[in-house]
């Protein structure tokens, strides 16, 4: 039996992390919408967005912190996988001889953008209509439509034994706690639960979308997870390579390419998507009004860290595993919300179903936790 690589451990432990931020997102987000009553759902996902920024200037500083080398040798070489990316199969030398695609790379950012804004949006939309543990059901179903879509774009083999696994794994709604039951009129009580499902079932589809295609599109042709520690930088110009070593890119960090994609998106929001704010407050869609409480204030800074963390750890599983791993592996998510649903004191929802879903859940996870480490 072979050892878990380092890489395997590392990839394991962004998963834990990637899981645990989002449960706190979700909570925090509809705790912020509903209870503290500051439903401004699309200035929310504009500050979480927005902050995506945060990932790639702290994995810089931590590379640089950490291995003494400056910056700029990681920039060059993110710069030459962009350029390698749009014209592969050229060697290092000409790499460097070649412009920066902006043009491509600024289209290809919107369109990622694009794509990932839509079913976050409705997400965070959802989360002020329905309730935690069905919005988080129902977005997991992406692990089903993300496998079809595979299947469509990268060409795979059907395989009905994935059909059954990735389009059964549903949680069970959880039935109102005593208090909700006591004041139907509770701000915590979803207010519109049928529509917030459906646009969580529209984000779902889009979300599996987006997966799919950014691994096609934007991440790099080699897995993330096959970039290992031990990084070379790019030699100094004033001493040219050897024949021998100038045909092939030079490896990244781990998770640095990712990061990077990260923060343009990130970037475009902030630029981009700030246009929407004074139309919906015009139009009385979202009035527009900051938190007047350090309760609240407190919250949606919460909600943008554990979103940010959330977002990057994304996108660095869904580079180096793919989009089906990825979103199988986020089914776990429901598990962790019953959890916290329990914990917050909701224990109406503790029956016997949801522990054996969730105990099957669980065990799914430790293979694919088994196969990360052991396999890959």
């Amino acid at each position: 039996m072979s050892s878990p690589s380092q890489v395997g451990k590392l990839t394991i432990f962004v998963f834990t992390i990637t899981l645990l931020s989002f449960v706190v997102e979700s909570q925090l987000t509809q705790y912020v919408q509903t209870t503290l009553s500051y439903s401004q759902p699309y200035f929310i996902f504009y500050l979480v967005h927005s902050c995506f920024m945060l990932a790639f200037p702290c994995h810089l500083l931590y590379l640089a912190l950490t291995t003494g080398r400056p910056t700029s040798t990681y920039l060059k070489s993110l710069k030459l996988a962009v350029i390698d990316h749009f014209s592969p199969r050229r060697s290092v030398g000409s790499l460097e001889a070649a412009q920066f695609p902006w043009y491509r790379f600024a289209f290809l950012i919107i369109a990622v953008t694009a794509a990932v804004t839509v079913p976050a949006l409705l997400w965070f939309i959802a989360m002020t209509l329905s309730s935690v543990t069905d919005v988080t059901a129902i977005w997991n179903t992406n692990a089903f439509f993300a496998y079809v879509l595979s299947v469509k774009v990268f060409g795979l083999k059907w395989e009905t034994r994935k059909l059954v696994v990735y389009g059964g794994s549903t949680a069970e709604e959880a039935p109102p706690s005593s208090e909700a039951a006591s004041h139907p009129h509770s701000p915590s009580e979803p207010s519109m639960p049928l529509l917030g499902d459906l646009l969580t079932f529209i984000a779902s589809i889009g979300y599996a979308g987006y997966q799919v295609h950014y691994k096609k599109y934007a991440a790099l042709a080699e897995p993330e997870d096959t970039i290992d520690d031990h990084y070379e930088p790019l030699p100094d110009p004033e001493h040219p390579p050897n024949a021998s070593t100038d045909d092939a890119l030079p490896p990244l960090p781990y998770g640095l390419y990712s990061n990077m994609m990260t923060f343009a998106i990130g970037f475009c929001t902030m630029v981009l998507l700030w246009i929407p704010l004074p139309i919906l407050h015009w139009f009385n869609v979202e009035p527009f009004s900051l938190p007047n409480d350090l309760k609240t204030t407190g919250a949606i800074l919460c909600i943008i860290v554990s979103g940010s963390i959330f977002n990057a750890g994304f996108m660095i599983l869904l580079a180096s595993l793919g989009p089906i791993i990825t979103s199988v592996g986020g089914l776990l998510t429901i598990v962790l919300v019953f959890i916290s649903d329990v914990v917050l004191g909701n224990t109406d929802a503790l029956t016997i179903w949801t522990v054996v879903g969730s105990a099957t859940i669980v065990a799914a996870f430790g293979v694919l936790a088994y196969d990360i480490l052991y396999k890959r």
